[in-house]
């Protein structure tokens, strides 16, 4: 098993914002990314702001790359969503153990 050869990169944003994300995660070096909807939950209070019901459908944009790009790819993803700030989206790595039928995007 390739223990730590990938990265999964997921970044949890609002509607409308993965295709930005997944743009610069291209420029720092990602060959792609899968896109997808998702709803969130969470209480009601969590849910309105200002008595204005907050969209609870999100978008999810999963990145596979290997672990020696993960780092660039997650600090383009996290400017670019400006996801440091407090309610604009979250975003997390996992380690992948193997992926099959990705090798040839990456020369190692």
């Amino acid at each position: 098993m390739n223990q730590n050869k990938y990265a999964a990169v997921v970044a949890i944003v609002e509607r409308g914002k993965a295709d930005h994300l997944v743009e610069a995660a291209r420029k720092a070096g990602a060959t792609g990314a899968t896109v997808f909807f998702a709803r969130g939950t969470g209480t009601d209070e969590h849910l309105s702001f200002f008595r204005l019901q907050v969209d609870a459908m999100k978008e999810v944009a999963l990145i596979l790359a290997p672990q020696t790009h993960v780092e660039e790819i997650l600090s383009a993803v996290t400017a670019a969503g400006e996801l440091s700030e407090p309610g604009k989206g979250i975003v997390f790595t996992l380690p992948v153990g193997e992926i099959i039928g990705l090798d040839y995007l990456w020369n190692f």
